[in-house]
């Protein structure tokens, strides 16, 4: 009949796989803005075989990381070494040091004395900082007490005896109190790698499966 509609009976994209997999990229796209730029493009050229080698390549590092967990310890100490090195070259370094020396009640990598590595807290006798023989603040045993924070509390603390330190700051390294740290929240961080990598397959699937509905719609093109 002239100006009825035509109605296609061949095989259709399915619309509930369309919006599981839109509503599973959302949720890859939470998980960091390092990944969107790499999202968007996967979601138009490659679909599910980029999600499949993001997948497997994440495999891959978590093998890894267990077989070096060794190496990866050292480096880890290697960096922050190095970063303490530059704790005053860079504010935002410096931030994200305090902010791992207060989070975890630690100071230096493997204690207060690894800050000698800095130009500013080193104990040698051509220092001329005020700092010198110290560190920064967040090393500090903090006093409930105190409404104001003493950013001056750690200066010429590592003067005093190993014994008397401990009561003015923490003198645990921040290497082991992070790898502590992970072992005492295993379950969580196990956990959350294994619903990421859940969420993974799932999008690998579901974008298997729109893959094939649209093959199967140009097919009858």
């Amino acid at each position: 009949m002239p100006g009825k509609a035509q109605h296609f009976q061949g095989p259709q994209v399915s619309c509930c796989a369309k919006y599981l997999l839109f509503a599973s990229n959302v949720l890859f796209w939470l998980l960091g803005a390092a990944f969107l730029a790499i999202g968007l493009w996967a979601w138009a050229e490659k679909f599910s075989v980029f999600l499949g080698l993001i997948f497997f390549l994440e495999l891959t590092a978590g093998v890894l990381a267990f077989i070096f967990k060794d190496w990866i310890k050292d480096q880890l100490n290697f960096f922050i070494n190095n970063n303490v090195k530059a704790y005053r070259d860079d504010i935002d370094l410096q931030n994200l040091i305090d902010f791992a020396q207060e989070y975890w009640s630690c100071c230096g990598a493997h204690g207060p004395n690894d800050w000698n590595l800095n130009i500013y807290f080193n104990c040698t006798d051509s220092n001329p900082s005020r700092e010198r023989c110290g560190v920064p603040f967040s090393c500090c045993v903090k006093d409930p007490a105190e409404d104001v924070l003493n950013t001056q509390c750690g200066y010429d603390v590592r003067l005093k005896l190993e014994l008397e330190q401990q009561s003015f700051i923490h003198t645990k390294g921040c290497a082991g109190q992070f790898e502590k740290w992970l072992q005492d929240n295993l379950v969580v961080v196990a956990g959350t790698f294994v619903g990421v990598a859940l969420l993974q397959i799932f999008g690998i699937c579901l974008a298997q499966n729109l893959v094939s509905d649209i093959n199967a719609v140009k097919a009858n093109w």
